[in-house]
């Protein structure tokens, strides 16, 4: 056990791996197999990580606020290390990840006919990138993660996608390339820059935040452009988003799932854990901070008035992650610990419910083999059970009281209004377009006219589809209506980031009287909105 508890990250991150090997071994036209096989494998993952859930709140820092931390000598000549940890931001990213996986697995079983050893394969790869980018504390590793969980997404849209699936999978690779490169080279810079200042080559997250704040203004400004397009593609912000839709459109539906769900939060991560402590005082210098709030609400205003004109389903539910994910940056460079963490809350309330809306989407395209909305009508007269967890989905997203969306969306709006009432209001008319685009959907495909006969003799949700989207309604209510344990677990890491990028903000109000600015005070022209 003591073995277990030592290395329990490196158990979860390799053990799909080691579920790959004899995955390799099964033959190819067993294809009931390769469906247990996978599924198993992400359900044991899964169970193992909830050891971290009983664990992580008895577990001691070890390194700054970091638990579980496992650090050993991997490229001596570059001072690249092996070195995992996790704080309460990444243990939730973290969990997601194996929840969404283990989910959209399960939902490829009837989905997937071809290539069925290939396809599980690559999302066995896949899940160790995306759990390693959440669990590196060396940024040379953090890269290697970030880079090889590109492939299998490559391989997953461009395999066994739409009909544009090779367009839509070299856009996502080439945008997504293009910023990390740019990222790279920001790495590559703060790591000569360290060397240069103490004689040593480091990759060490926790080394280089030591000396963030003796680094020169411009260089941080040039390190943070550089990280901003990186992260900004990924997560997408306007105007780095046109990959999204086509990706969404033609890949699978479990590709969909984990890309809304779990990829588009590592742009949003990355500037939590990298940009904001790693460059302070470029992260919240005033103009920085007017251009990344901008660049939020327009996204968040664009994209659901962009949502409100489509026709088709799952690029509805796209253009809507544009809108949901602004309200996570603009949650991050609010500055303050409303905004940052109703920020990583409500990325992880966008994995559970547009997670469930395109696995929702998934489930009527298996039957009707049509996302068109006009094409779908009076489906709640033949399918009641699936339209009734639809329906939850759907309010989930809007953000209804009691469940996990009006938390996020809450918090967020509260720490907007702490730095410019202005930023609140603006973000508001997002949630009323959110509610009006996601009201006609549901209105046209569940109640809308039923006269395609095709409709008429569709049958309603089996125990496996269901049990696909059961999961996260359960985890919407919990964090709808208790929430309490999730600000717990963010509210050290959270106040260390804010202490770190905002120092002032914890005594603005005294500071103001003294008539001294703070960051946050510069940002509202000294008015304190």
């Amino acid at each position: 056990m003591n073995f277990f508890h030592t290395h329990v990250l490196s158990i979860v991150l390799f053990f799909p791996l080691a579920g790959l090997i004899p995955l390799l071994f099964i033959p190819g036209e067993n294809k009931n197999a390769l469906r247990w096989w996978a599924n198993i494998v992400f359900l044991a993952d899964f169970l193992l990580a909830l050891l971290l859930v009983f664990w992580f709140g008895k577990e001691p820092a070890q390194e700054g606020l970091f638990k579980f931390v496992e650090k050993h000598t991997w490229i001596p000549s570059i001072g690249a290390q092996y070195h995992l940890g996790i704080d309460g931001i990444s243990f939730l990213l973290i969990m997601l990840t194996l929840v969404l996986g283990f989910l959209s697995v399960l939902s490829s079983w009837t989905a997937i006919q071809e290539r069925v050893k290939e396809y599980y394969a690559m999302f066995l790869l896949l899940q160790v990138g995306m759990l390693g980018v959440f669990m590196s504390l060396d940024f040379f590793l953090f890269y290697v993660f970030w880079e090889v969980m590109l492939v299998p997404m490559y391989f997953i849209i461009g395999v066994w996608g739409g009909p544009r699936k090779l367009y839509a999978a070299i856009k996502f690779f080439l945008y997504t390339l293009a910023g990390s490169v740019l990222m790279l080279l920001g790495i590559l810079t703060l790591y000569f820059r360290y060397h240069r200042d103490t004689g040593v080559y480091t990759f060490n997250l926790l080394d280089l935040m030591q000396h963030a704040n003796s680094w020169p203004l411009e260089l941080q400004f040039w390190v943070f452009w550089a990280f901003m397009i990186g992260f900004a593609i990924k997560v997408p912000m306007f105007p780095f988003h046109t990959w999204l839709p086509d990706a969404h459109v033609e890949a699978p539906t479990a590709g969909s799932v984990i890309l809304a769900g779990v990829l588009l939060k590592m742009g949003t991560y990355g500037f939590i854990r990298f940009s904001l402590p790693l460059l302070p005082q470029a992260s919240s210098n005033p103009k920085v901070v007017k251009i990344m709030v901008t660049l939020s609400i327009i996204a968040i205003i664009y994209g659901a008035l962009v949502s409100l004109m489509q026709r088709d389903m799952k690029k509805l539910i796209a253009y809507s992650s544009v809108s949901h994910l602004g309200f996570c940056t603009l949650g991050i460079f609010a500055l303050n610990p409303h905004g940052l963490s109703g920020s990583v809350i409500q990325q992880i309330n966008h994995g559970i419910s547009t997670g469930a809306l395109f696995l929702i989407v998934g489930l009527i395209y298996e039957r009707r083999h049509t996302r068109e909305i006009a094409e779908l009508g009076g489906l709640s007269n033949v399918m009641p059970v699936y339209a009734t967890l639809f329906m939850i989905v759907m309010l989930s997203s809007i953000g209804l009281p009691l469940l996990n969306g009006f938390i996020g969306e809450f918090t967020i709006l509260q720490g907007a209004f702490e730095v410019n009432w202005r930023w609140a209001a603006w973000a508001v008319v997002g949630i009323v377009l959110g509610a009006a685009y996601l009201l006609w959907l549901y209105q046209r495909t569940m109640f809308g006219p039923c006269d395609n006969p095709k409709n008429q003799v569709l049958k309603d949700l089996n125990l496996r589809e269901a049990m696909t989207l059961i999961p996260l309604i359960l985890w919407a209510f919990w964090i709808g209506l208790y929430p309490k344990p999730f600000f717990k677990v963010l509210e050290q890491p959270v106040t260390a980031i804010v202490e770190r990028v905002n120092p002032g903000f914890g005594t603005q109000q005294a500071v103001s009287q003294a008539g001294v600015p703070s960051p946050v005070s510069e940002v509202t022209g000294g008015r304190g909105e």
